[in-house]
Order: structure tokens, then C-alpha cells, then sequence
């Protein structure tokens, strides 16, 4: 399979299962960067030499032969299976130097300026789904490792400027379909980091005049003279000048085409809270926090403005002095979350402790139900904490829902009971009674991302329990109800979902398996999630490694987020380390109490088998015996080890015990 070049961030190369290729040195890489900016022309070995060493007044008196061996390494890592004294067919040798005849599909940049070519053909809906696929393959800045080499300068800045334009024209497209407010974060963003640009002034401008937010749009527009002054030495353009006439003036050309009831019943409604409501009322964080919760579920950039200001209404509540306020404050956001490990840890335990501090403080008469929600509050803040706290306050959350009857109550309290159902391995069972309940409370009383989050809940817990037909059910189920109510978050773990069911159905090749996870990793970008996203997919590809009886992936620039404590004991294996591995088992902690919790602790038995560390292997066994009759990791609807069963009765036979 052909092998992919990435330039787009770092330079970096993928096999055809998507695993990185190893590449050796700084100098290797620069070769290879050097041949990927030529793009399969030529690069003559003096102009090779003259590069590499542009840093050095005279390059050393080996740089030729130095530059054949770079070359030479270069060919066993891309083309690892090419016979000996067979031509290069990739990395090949042609006239006075080298060429990369990489694919029109292989490397990054080249696909990202084609997928921007042709958004700029399309209508607006299908050029917004291909400039989002196309943005989200940036890993940082083009060709991030040479940013001082003058041969790669003009390459980066080309790319550069386009992913800019490509920003510029996703914005366009979201106006076009009537997004104003979808494309407010990124913009705003987009003119902190590149004031200069007049365009992206007159979008940020335009997106929020069309959301209803006339003031802004001009403090937008004032705002955007002083850099464009003291950086370009000019005031704004004509464009930025009328822009500002024709929203005072309301202008009809910027709201184009048939306004729908909903954004004209929207721009009213706000207009009219912004008249009628005093910029310093109490009413308005509450009302703040209503629209923060249903901004939560509507994407990525929602996702994430709204843990932003959720902190910062708390803040401002308490600031107030209002134990009451700042209550209703804290309890209203009832967002489900279906993820074990919190986005923001430092964010979460400040509402944790505001939570706590405002609980102590409620008069003695205050509502059952603020108190409810305030221990619902902490259970779900306090997640994956193996705090004893969390459990307590997921019961008395509980208790109180049931004693009230209130079934919106009762839902967000289940919703941390089962954040709290992660104490020890093998609790799949009991959280799938969570969601079934979820499921028909919610949809006897249209809480609909409830009864979303039950789907979700019991996708896992049957694929736990290796009931993949009644998972595939509850797939279909959340699918459907997201797209009746725009969710579009809950296709990112359905998709997820998918890659996990293709690797269990055995049939499917493992390339094929390692691109359905990429493809599910690049569903997470931008997804507003980083406790889900961090580490994820190197994580899910050793898991596929490990079933396919590979060794865990040794490329030191993987990221294995929060799951390197036991990933690195097997990396350590496959790099010949035995020792180090061995002694990092010994300070072994143990996993968080999560989804992922069976499966971290399989990485370590597997680590322990091969150093016959038995300690650790004692300790495996024991915290998973309890989930014998599950799948390991599957309980996350994301990967799996495979039977807990296999990994225990491999331990019992290291240890000599009955299987």
C-alpha cells in the first residue's frame, strides 16, 4: 500500500496501515523534507549538500558521502520489503540527484490544495464539508521542523497563506448557509492571530450582525484599525469602511436570501433580552447558562466556548454573593457527558469545589432539588478521581431525584451514578441497567439527550459484553435521534463505534481496520473533546497490533497522552529494553476508574508475561477477575484487547494457578 508524507505540521511518513515510519535523524528528515518541496522534481546532490549544510560556511569534506547514506536509510524505511539490489521505485536515483515520486494521494499538502481548489467550485454546503475534512489534517505549521531553512521558506509561507484563504472560505460557506454563529469562535480566533487580514475583519463583522449582535459587529469593525494601523500602516480598506456604513444603516444585502423563521425569531427574541433585561441582572446568568448547556451539544466550537463560560458565570455568580443564584448557576448546566476523563481536570475541580462550597452554604430550607443537583454536579465533575466523594454524592444525588419524582432531575443524577460505576473491573452489567433506565425515563418525558446519552451508555456496555448485535441496535438508535436534533457530536462515538465492530468481525484486513480508526481520529479534531481525544488513536493502533500479535509501534514521537504509563512498558519491549520495562512496571500505578480500566491493565499483564514480572502479574489478575465475562477495553465503544478471559488465563498459567 502506499505510503502517505505529511507536511502539514512536522514532517512525518505513514506505512500503509497508517503506522509512523521511523525516519531516522534530523538530517534524514531534512532530505526527505528537501524532496517532498521539489514535489517529484529532481534535487541535484550538490543542491542536496548545499542545503543541509546551509548553516556551516563550507559543508564537511563526507557531506556527499553522508548524503548517499541519509538516502540509502531513507529507501529501507519507505520501501522496507524492496528485494536487495532492486531500483527504488519510490525514493529513486535519477540523472544528478534524487527524486520522491510520491502519489498524487501521498503527501498532505498536495491533497489540502486540491480539496481547496475544489471547494471553490462547489456550493456552499458541500464546500464546507470539504474544506472542514481538508483544515483538519493541519498539525501545526507547514514543515514545523524547518522553519529557519531558507529552502523550505517560500513553500511553508505558500501553505501558510492558503490554509488562511481555506479559513477564510469555510467561514464564507457557513454565512452562506446561515452559520453566523458557528463561524463567530473560529473567526475571532483567526483575527487574534492574523490581524492584518482585512477579509477575516469583514467576516467576524458579518457573522455577527447575522446572529442578531449589531454592537458587536461594529466594535469588531473599530477594533480592527489598530493593528491594521500599526502593522500595516494604513487605515482599513473601502470593503471595511462600507461594511461599517451598511450595518448602521441595516443594510438588505446582509442578510441575503430567505431568512428563516427560526433566525428572525431568534434575532428578535435577543434583540429584544438585550433591550429589555439590564446588562447587570441576575436574570441574565441564568439565562446565560441555559444557552450554555444547549450551545454544549451543538459541536466542537460549542463544546468548547461553553466549558470557557461556564467557569466564569460560576465566578461571576458567587462574586455576587448570592448562595441561591449561584446554586440554580452551577446546577442548571445538566449537560450529559458520556466520557470517563474530563476535558479540563483544573476546570473540574473548581467546580467541584464551587459546587462544594456552595452546598455547605445553602440555608437549611433551600429546594431538595438544588441540592440535588449540586451532588449531581460534583459526581460528574469528579469523575475518573477514584475520590470517594464522587460515589457519595452520585447516591444522594439519587435518592433525592426518586424522593422528588422529578424525572430532568433524575436523569442528570443517573448520569453521575453512572460516571461513578467504574470502581472495579467488571461493572458493564450495572451500567447497562443505567442506561436502560436513561432510555425510558427520557423517552417517556422528550428529554432527548438523555435518552441519547442511555443509548450510548448501553452501545458500551453491550459491547463489553460482547453483544454486538444489541450495540449495533443502539448505534442506530443514537444516530437517529441525533440527526432528528442535531447532535452532531454523537456520530464522533458512533463512528468510533464502527471502527471497534469492523476489528471484531475479524474479516476485515488490518489496514483496513487502522484506517477506519484514522478516520474516527479525525472526527475528534476540533470535536471540542481533548479527554477523549488525547492519545486515543495510538492507543486504539496498539490495541490492533497487539491482537494481531505485532509489537507495540516504537516511534518515539507518538503521543501517548494519558496512556503512557502502560504503554511504554511495551514500546520498551519492542525497542529490546527489557529491563527498562521491567523497571518501570515496578512504579506501575494503577489505571484510573474508567471506561478504560480493563484495558490498561491487560497492557500491563501483557508487559509483565513477557518480563515474568510476577507482582505485577498478581496484581493484574486480580483486578481483572471480576470482569471475566467481558471484553477488554470494548466497554469504552471505542477498542478492545480482546476476551478478558484469554489475558487471564494466560496470567494463571505464568503464575500456575487454575485457569
Amino acid at each position: 500500500m502506499e505510503v502517505g508524507f505529511g507536511v502539514l505540521g512536522p514532517v512525518a511518513a505513514w506505512d500503509g496501515a497508517g503506522d509512523a515510519i521511523a525516519l531516522k535523524g534530523p538530517r534524514h528528515r531534512a532530505v526527505l523534507a528537501r524532496l517532498l518541496v521539489a514535489r517529484r522534481r529532481v534535487v541535484p546532490v550538490a543542491r542536496l549538500v548545499e542545503d543541509l549544510w546551509a548553516d556551516q560556511e563550507t559543508p564537511p569534506a563526507d557531506a556527499l558521502g553522508a548524503v548517499r547514506t541519509f538516502v540509502a536509510a531513507l529507501r529501507r524505511a519507505l520501501e522496507p520489503e524492496r528485494p536487495p539490489r532492486t531500483p527504488a521505485r519510490l525514493l529513486v536515483t535519477e540523472g544528478p540527484g534524487y527524486a520522491l515520486r510520491a502519489g498524487p494521494e501521498a503527501v498532505d499538502a498536495w491533497r489540502f490544495e486540491r480539496a481547496v481548489a475544489a471547494a471553490g467550485t462547489l456550493p456552499d454546503r458541500p464546500a464546507l464539508a470539504r474544506l472542514e475534512e481538508a483544515l483538519s489534517w493541519w498539525r501545526g505549521p507547514a514543515y514545523a521542523d524547518f522553519g529557519e531553512a531558507a529552502w523550505a521558506r517560500a513553500e511553508r509561507s505558500r501553505l501558510g497563506e492558503l490554509r488562511l484563504h481555506a479559513v477564510e472560505r469555510r467561514a464564507e460557506a457557513q454565512l452562506g448557509l446561515g452559520q453566523g454563529a458557528e463561524a463567530v469562535p473560529d473567526l475571532d480566533a483567526h483575527v487574534a492571530e492574523h490581524p492584518w487580514r482585512e477579509d477575516a475583519w469583514r467576516l467576524l463583522a458579518q457573522a455577527l450582525y447575522r446572529t442578531g449582535r449589531q454592537g458587536d459587529a461594529l466594535a469588531v469593525l473599530r477594533r480592527a484599525r489598530t493593528p491594521l494601523v500599526e502593522q500595516l500602516g494604513a487605515d482599513p480598506g473601502p470593503a471595511l469602511r462600507r461594511l461599517e456604513a451598511d450595518i448602521l444603516d441595516h443594510a438588505p444585502h446582509l442578510d441575503p436570501g430567505p431568512v428563516g423563521p427560526a433566525e428572525r425569531v431568534w434575532a428578535q427574541a435577543a434583540a429584544a433580552y438585550d433591550r429589555t433585561v439590564a446588562s447587570g441582572a441576575r436574570a441574565r446568568l441564568e439565562s446565560t447558562v441555559g444557552l450554555l448547556r444547549d450551545l454544549a451539544v451543538t459541536g466542537g466550537g460549542g463544546l468548547q466556548a461553553a466549558r470557557k463560560h461556564r467557569l466564569a458565570a460560576i465566578t461571576a455568580a458567587r462574586e455576587l454573593g448570592d448562595t441561591g443564584l449561584t446554586a440554580r448557576v452551577i446546577g442548571a448546566y445538566d449537560v450529559p457527558a458520556i466520557w470517563t476523563r474530563v476535558d479540563d481536570p483544573q476546570q473540574a475541580a473548581e467546580t467541584v469545589a464551587a459546587a462544594e462550597h456552595t452546598l455547605a452554604a445553602l440555608p437549611p430550607d433551600a429546594h431538595l432539588a438544588a441540592r440535588a443537583r449540586l451532588l449531581a454536579t460534583i459526581a460528574l465533575e469528579s469523575r475518573g478521581t477514584r475520590s470517594a466523594r464522587g460515589p457519595q454524592a452520585a447516591r444522594q444525588a439519587e435518592d433525592l431525584a426518586r424522593q422528588l419524582n422529578d424525572p430532568a432531575l433524575l436523569a442528570f443524577a443517573l448520569n453521575g451514578v453512572f460516571m461513578q460505576t467504574f470502581h472495579r473491573a467488571g461493572l458493564a452489567p450495572q451500567r447497562d441497567a443505567i442506561g436502560a433506565e436513561l432510555i425510558a425515563l427520557s423517552a417517556r418525558h422528550g428529554m432527548v439527550t438523555y435518552e441519547v446519552l442511555g443509548h450510548l451508555v448501553r452501545l458500551q456496555a453491550r459491547s463489553a459484553l460482547a453483544d454486538f448485535t444489541g450495540a449495533d441496535g443502539h448505534a442506530k438508535a443514537a444516530d437517529h435521534l441525533a440527526e432528528r436534533h442535531e447532535l452532531p457530536l454523537v456520530s464522533v462515538f458512533t463512528q468510533w463505534y464502527r471502527a471497534l465492530r469492523l476489528a471484531e468481525t475479524g474479516s476485515a484486513q488490518p489496514a483496513e481496520v487502522a484506517a477506519a480508526y484514522q478516520a474516527a481520529a479525525r472526527r475528534l479534531d476540533g470535536a471540542g473533546m481533548p479527554g477523549l481525544q488525547h492519545g486515543l488513536l495510538p492507543l486504539a493502533l496498539l490495541s490492533l497490533r497487539l491482537r494481531q500479535g505485532q509489537p507495540a509501534q516504537t516511534d518515539e514521537r507518538i503521543d501517548w497522552g494519558p496512556y503512557e504509563p502502560w504503554a511504554r512498558p511495551l514500546v520498551l519491549l519492542a525497542q529490546g529494553r527489557p529491563d527498562d520495562a521491567r523497571a518501570m512496571l515496578r512504579s506501575l500505578p494503577d489505571p484510573p476508574s474508567d471506561l478504560l480500566f480493563e484495558a490498561l491493565w491487560c497492557l500491563a499483564a501483557r508487559a509483565a508475561l513477557a518480563v515474568d514480572d510476577r507482582d505485577t502479574m498478581e496484581r493484574a489478575h486480580a483486578e481483572l477477575a471480576p470482569a471475566t465475562v467481558e471484553l477488554a477495553g470494548a466497554g469504552s465503544g471505542l477498542l478492545t484487547l480482546g476476551p478478558v478471559a484469554r489475558h487471564l488465563d494466560d496470567l494463571a498459567a505464568a503464575l500456575r494457578r487454575p485457569r
